[in-house]
């Protein structure tokens, strides 16, 4: 069977806007049996498995043993996971922000740092909602609809980040890593030294950290895009990077692998955007 990859994605409702970037439908069959790698992100990791559960068999945390998860939810990280697949997997990845951890769950993202949980030891009732209703074929508006239901529930809009990290953060991710703490700092009216202590207590992360991470993704994604005749040295300027020996060293470290292992040995991201249809 020829493998085929269904990938969806779609905008949550205006009221989740901020907290839930976008949601992610994915269905891939005719695979071979791997192992996927899940790499660090501006976002934490939120996916519903429809049918058979996650199987994280190495923990971003050496010291957390693997597990299923029917909806897996993690903190930011700063290594790689690796869940096995037996070749067909679906599901719903959910953009979550740092922002949007406290909403939706009422914890800072700092609480779940490099943690993989099932979604419901934090949301209770609701998480175990979420994976039941998404269960069996529909369409992906259908369960996209079922998203912004049960997590628009969950939203409470009096637990929100406070503005001035909300905004140091998103400026940092649109910056696309680049802009550092003091400028961040000057703009707020804080010193460095109290910025980096409220932004770690809430995400868990430095703002140098949240930097690479976002430099990283975005060197990854630009690499798995672009065409053939464009050097990993033409990215690694592009994002950033002082060289391509720079950008490797932080694949190295971030993703355990070098940019062309990863290119040679990841099947077809459920994790980004790329090459997608929208649902509307």
């Amino acid at each position: 069977m020829e493998p085929t990859t269904e990938v969806v994605t779609a905008r949550p409702a205006p009221a989740l806007a901020g907290f839930i970037d976008h949601y992610l439908g994915y269905r891939m069959t005719g695979y071979p049996p791997g192992l996927h790698r899940g790499l660090p992100s501006r976002h934490l990791t939120f996916i519903v498995s429809i049918g058979p559960s996650i199987d994280v068999v190495a923990q971003t945390d050496p010291r957390q043993r693997p597990e299923d998860y029917r909806c897996v939810l993690s903190g930011l990280q700063a290594s790689s996971a690796a869940i096995a697949h037996s070749g067909d997997q679906e599901g719903v990845t959910i953009a979550l922000t740092p922002m949007g951890c406290r909403t939706l769950f009422g914890t800072p993202a700092s609480a779940l740092w490099n943690t993989s949980l099932e979604c419901a030891d934090v949301a209770g009732p609701a998480g175990d909602e979420l994976w039941e209703r998404l269960q069996g074929p529909a369409p992906w508006s259908r369960r996209f609809a079922i998203c912004d239901d049960v997590l628009g529930r969950l939203a409470h809009p009096d637990r929100l980040v406070t503005p001035e990290l909300a905004w140091a953060w998103r400026t940092l991710v649109d910056s696309g890593g680049g802009v550092a703490i003091g400028p961040l700092a000057d703009r707020i009216g804080w010193s460095r030294q109290h910025l980096a202590r409220r932004f770690g207590a809430e995400f868990g992360v430095s703002p140098k950290l949240a930097g690479r991470i976002t430099r990283f993704e975005r060197a990854r994604r630009m690499i798995e895009r672009v065409p053939a005749h464009i050097t990993i040295a033409q990215v690694a300027a592009t994002c950033g990077y002082y060289d391509q020996a720079h950008l490797n060293r932080d694949f190295a470290e971030l993703a355990g692998c070098s940019p062309t292992t990863w290119l040679a040995q990841e099947v077809t991201s459920v994790q980004d955007g790329s090459g997608v249809e929208s649902a509307g």
